[in-house]
């Protein structure tokens, strides 16, 4: 008699081999027909239109087995602009743990500016993610729309002041009328903008701006009168009647060691994130350069915290008996041991008096920044309303608080010389949204009241 079990033994393992291939097969099979889920699309323009040159940020997401390629298109009419495209290789069915690109994120923009033929009327930004395919077949595409206006006219602005006499260095104002799409404006000058205000008592739409032709802008070309929308479409006007040019006043600071070593370890000592370059020479010149610049973006700083209100009604004083000892924007060489190793603008007046004197404040304000300020010393900033501020500085003593509205000649400090001063003295300046601007207008209540108080008649409170 045969004895069957040996081939029923041998042929068990073979069975289970080809159910083991079929289950495989038929896994594959039905994993082959799977295809990836959607991606998740995010368009999120920077506005609420298209304008001269619009932001826009696209966010895609397939976290499951990655993105396969992104379309990003402007459509207008028959007429269709590019703005991205990308492919990536998204996760096979049968390798979860290949790589993928779960996610992209897109900075684009789109406008006339970019589509030159752009009209004005609406525009589609469109979206096409492709889907991870399967085996037997590609999923169709996921597709985001977002349509928006397209703005190109910029905001009306007109023009009501006259007579705009400005010198470089000097301050002036400007009143002015903008349409209700607006939503900023206010004056160019070279690297600087002054913010426009509504006109205390005005009509709607009326606005006006205290401005300043920076003291090293020569070309009366770069001041313009701007107004420009939520979508950046900007109207631009030339204003000024007539532009006064300074004359560079020019000095030279002689460094000794016996001065070096009065104000380089104070500084230093007062100023903790400035580096010790280890040599008295190296670190004045780096208070001078590096120290100076961030004082500047300090200061600058400040007026965003200017309030928008005229806080003084009076003629703005100066330090009583004070004699000036460096005027405005001199242009100042350093020398040391008869050679020139530094060169900067003194932006204010050095005034001395006798020593210790009271400094009086210049005009009623509220009290920004009263504490050591690196090269300043001793330093108070008085804000005046509207970008306007004062600033005192090398004091001995500082009187009032951060904080505190003062009036009209409520004393300050005294004199001294702290920070980089060579003997008692204040260095007192006028900042115009964070500018430093020549003083002498400030303190000539007759140019106070042709250049601003004319034009903004009752807007600007009587003393």
């Amino acid at each position: 008699m045969r004895d069957f079990s040996h081939h029923r033994r041998s042929r068990a393992p073979r069975l289970l081999l080809l159910l083991l291939g079929l289950a495989g097969f038929a896994l594959l099979a039905v994993g082959g027909l799977r295809t990836g889920p959607a991606p998740r699309i995010e368009i999120v323009p920077d506005g609420p239109a298209i304008g001269r040159r619009t932001p826009l940020t696209v966010v895609v997401e397939e976290p499951v087995r990655g993105l396969g390629g992104i379309t990003v298109e402007l459509v207008q009419g028959e007429r269709r602009y590019p703005l991205a495209s990308e492919r990536f290789t998204p996760r096979a069915v049968w390798a979860p743990w290949a790589e993928r690109t779960p996610r992209i994120e897109l900075s684009l923009a789109a406008g006339r500016e970019l589509q030159g033929d752009l009209a004005a009327g609406e525009a589609t930004v469109r979206v096409t993610a492709e889907r991870a395919p399967a085996w037997f077949r590609q999923p169709p595409a996921a597709v985001a729309e977002v349509t928006l206006p397209v703005r190109l006219t910029p905001p009306a602005l007109q023009l009501l002041s006259t007579q705009t006499y400005v010198a470089q260095g000097g301050c002036e104002a400007v009143v002015y009328r903008t349409g209700p799409t607006a939503a900023h404006s206010g004056v160019v000058a070279g690297a600087w903008f002054f913010p426009g205000y509504p006109l205390p008592g005005g009509e709607p739409g009326e606005r006006f701006a205290l401005f300043a032709a920076p003291y090293d802008l020569d070309n009366p070309e770069a001041i313009r009168l701007v107004a420009s929308d939520e979508v950046g479409n900007e109207a631009r006007v030339a204003f000024v009647d007539r532009f006064t040019p300074r004359r560079v006043p020019t000095g030279e600071i002689r460094l000794d060691d016996r001065f070096l070593a009065k104000v380089v370890p104070e500084i230093l000592a007062a100023t903790p994130a400035l580096t010790d370059r280890g040599e008295p020479l190296a670190n004045y010149l780096a208070i001078n350069r590096e120290l100076r610049a961030a004082n500047a973006t300090e200061l600058t700083a400040l007026a965003a915290r200017s309030r928008e209100e005229f806080l003084w009604r009076e003629p703005f004083l100066a330090l009583p008996g004070g004699k000036v000892m460096s005027p405005f924007a001199e242009r100042r060489r350093y020398l040391y041991a008869g050679r020139e190793v530094d060169e900067q603008v003194h932006l204010g007046y050095d005034l001395a008096s006798v020593r210790r004197a009271p400094v009086p404040a210049a005009n009623r304000g509220v009290v920004l920044l009263a504490r050591y300020l690196g090269i300043y010393g001793n330093t108070v900033v008085v804000d005046h309303g509207y970008g306007l501020m004062s600033l005192y500085s090398h004091l001995s003593a500082i009187a009032v608080d951060e904080g505190e509205t003062i009036e009209r000649g409520a004393i300050l400090g005294t004199t001294g010389e702290t920070g980089l001063a060579g003997g008692d003295h204040l260095h007192f300046s006028f900042l115009l949204a964070g500018l430093p601007v020549d003083p002498v207008e400030w303190w000539d209540p007759a140019w106070i009241r042709n250049r601003i108080g004319r034009k903004l008649g009752a807007a600007l409170p009587a003393g």
